[in-house]
């Protein structure tokens, strides 16, 4: 192995030595540990210490690096007291996430440190937002996110580097090939000969390094560095290393060639660059068992202090109140002037007003750009606020949700348009383990709102035309909205942009150019959380949402013998069950409408508590009236009858007659 020193001197070597030795010997303490019982799992970087030091070494402390679960060199070279990260490993509440999630699944914004989830390759797309943060502040900063090359094959991966290529975003992104996902081998990971040189494909640049030379890894990542800080641009890098243990401890290496294990055993980037010191006398073995001892020393000392610390305690109302993150806008209520709006204008407006208010939101999705969006809700925007706020995204549900969260981990809000809601299913896992669960786990925030043109009623078919609000109601962490009107559409969008925690607005199509009232104007907060009670009566309680409020309010105005409340929840999540509450103790009858498909609709929730709650209120059983246990048919006659609007008036007969 040939090491090039460069410009560094010999104080500079002996450093880079310190910070290669930590990580070893913590790993090997952790490994006595692991054995004794005192630790329940461990995913080991043995061997390969020298990618997450030597890269670590080469960024700035306010550059952001999103490591995965074997770069423990990464919060050591950061300089994360081993207590604390101790304590993170042992569920202690004094870990970062107090007990709630295990290895390095966390992140802090004191060492600009973001975490990986489990499923590998959604922290590539976080990256993207961080770095366009930095963009849009003119600040001249590298972010660097590691990957495997199991993770590579992922769609993640193609999202997130092909976005970072489109938009010239200053990321590194650092794959390490240590030969094995879990025991995959990489002849059956990829044909390519190396990962680095898919890099031409996405018109970027790519680099093959010796993943086990510290000196190559930091002079590489040094470099690429320094210059993309100038001109901002992605770089993919490929560590060429090996896995020197198992997958985790339990899995063993007996799927591994021991020839394998030898030839790299000889790589050894500890050894070797140990080696190297000492041949040019920059390390003397006697410094070496100095080192050694003095690390040792301060290992068990902070180990001690990590096993010592607080136990976390169950609490359930601080583990519900820890899922969101507080609010800190003050509600602001509508004012005296109003005028005639659409509902879709009124979308529009809110839009606007909060662009003007907040510098810092950016708008993201398919085509909203000069084109104005699917539907023209953004029509003018980007003329008027500049295309780095209102940005057209390449189709990839997944990597702008990510690049979302990133954005507001970097300090800036976003708003992603889904072309219709259907289409997030294509960007599922970010929103319900990446936004949904963040601040619950490491106590930041996810400044996020995902629009959700929804509904059918438009003969758009299976794929277009979806009520999927429910696959986020049951997500904790998240926030549901659904106006019916226009007034809401504003109120409730701008309250949600405001609302630091990730927020569904669910906006129904069909809705868009049918129907105008009077909006009032200015800047205003609908609040989440809050139902509003539309019409009242005393023969039952109709209580929906969406356009289920619409059919509703419909039926009865042709039925005026049936004289029904009719309450409009807004919000799914939070949902006003004080609203519920009086309306079901008033009427006694209650029937529960959503244009959703019946089974595990959200109605369903709504007449469990119900009748959990309100049982003794109740004159007859909880009906539910919802769209068919079916997919969207695409005929009208179809739709038609798939439809609840279908079977609304048969339901209210059945229940004001029970």
């Amino acid at each position: 192995m040939f090491f090039d020193r460069k410009d560094l001197d010999d104080a500079a070597l002996l450093h880079f030595y310190e910070c290669l030795l930590l990580p070893r010997m913590i790993e090997e303490k952790m490994l006595v540990l692991l054995r004794q019982g005192k630790i329940g799992k461990w995913f080991s970087g043995i061997g390969q210490e020298a990618i997450a030091v030597g890269s670590t070494l080469a960024m700035k402390p306010a550059e952001y690096i999103l490591p995965m679960h074997r770069n423990l060199g990464v919060f050591t070279t950061r300089n994360i007291p081993l207590r604390k990260l101790m304590a993170q490993w042992q569920g202690k509440l004094t870990g970062f996430t107090k007990g709630r999630d295990r290895s390095f699944h966390f992140g802090t914004q004191a060492y600009k440190i973001i975490g990986m989830i489990s499923h590998l390759g959604p922290q590539m797309a976080l990256a993207d937002g961080i770095a366009l943060a930095h963009l849009l502040k003119k600040e001249p900063l590298a972010t660097l996110v590691f990957t495997g090359e199991g993770a590579t094959s992922e769609g993640d991966f193609h999202e997130a580097v092909n976005v970072a290529a489109v938009w010239d975003l200053p990321v590194i992104f650092l794959v390490e090939n240590n030969g094995y996902g879990l025991s995959t081998p990489v002849s059956e990971q990829y044909r390519c000969k190396n990962l680095a040189d898919r890099a031409i494909g996405y018109g970027i640049e790519g680099r093959l390094i010796d993943g086990n030379n510290i000196l190559e890894v930091f002079h590489t990542i040094n470099e690429l560095a320094a210059d993309i800080r100038r001109h901002p641009r992605p770089v993919l890098v490929e560590c060429a290393t090996f896995r020197m243990r198992g997958h985790e401890e339990a899995s063993g290496v007996k799927y591994v060639p021991p020839s394998l294990i030898e030839e790299w055993g000889r790589k050894d980037p500890l050894q070797n660059f140990e080696r190297y010191l000492l041949q040019e006398e920059v390390l003397s073995p006697a410094m070496i068992v100095a080192s050694r001892e003095r690390i040792k020393a301060g290992l068990e000392h902070e180990i001690d202090l990590a096993f010592a610390d607080e136990e976390p305690v169950a609490d359930a109302a601080q583990e519900l109140g820890d899922m969101y993150a507080p609010a800190t806008v003050p509600y602001e209520p509508a004012g005296t002037g109003s005028s005639p709006v659409r509902y879709i204008d009124a979308i529009s407006s809110a839009l606007n007003l909060a662009m003007q208010r907040h510098p810092t939101l950016v708008l993201m999705g398919q085509d909203i750009a000069e084109y104005g969006g699917a539907f023209k809700i953004t029509q003018g925007m980007a003329e008027a606020f500049g295309r780095e706020r209102v940005r057209n995204t390449p189709i990839c549900e997944s990597a702008i949700v990510g690049a979302a969260l990133g954005l507001s981990i970097n300090g800036y809000k976003a708003m992603v348009e889904m072309q219709f809601a259907d289409f997030v299913s294509s960007g599922f896992n970010q929103v319900v383990n990446n936004l949904a669960k963040t601040h619950y786990r490491w106590q930041e925030k996810a400044d996020v709102v995902i629009r959700m043109p929804t509904g059918a009623g438009t003969g758009a078919g299976p794929f277009h035309s979806q009520s999927n609000e429910a696959w986020f109601t049951k997500t904790p962490g998240l926030k549901v909205v659904y106006p019916a009107f226009p007034a809401d559409a504003k109120g409730l969008l701008l309250a949600a942009i405001d609302d630091p925690n990730p927020v569904m607005y669910f906006e129904h199509k069909y809705l868009y150019r049918a129907l105008t009232e009077e909006v009032p104007e200015g800047y205003y907060h609908t609040p989440i959380g809050k139902a509003r009670l539309v019409q009242e009566g005393e023969a039952c309680s109709i209580i929906t949402y969406g356009m289920g409020v619409h059919w509703a309010l419909g039926y009865l105005a042709g039925h005026p013998g049936i004289a029904a409340d009719l309450l409009d929840l807004r919000s799914l999540q939070p949902w006003d069950k004080e609203a519920v509450t009086t309306t079901v103790k008033k009427t006694g009858r209650v029937l529960i409408l959503h244009e959703d498909t019946l089974t595990c609709g959200f109605g369903a929730e709504l007449a469990a508590w119900i009748g959990e709650h309100c049982f003794r209120y109740l004159d007859a059983p909880v009906m539910r009236c919802a769209s068919l246990d079916t997919a969207v048919p695409m005929h009208p006659v179809l739709e038609g009858a798939f439809l609840a609007k279908a079977r609304l008036g048969e339901m209210l007969e059945k229940l004001v007659a029970y």
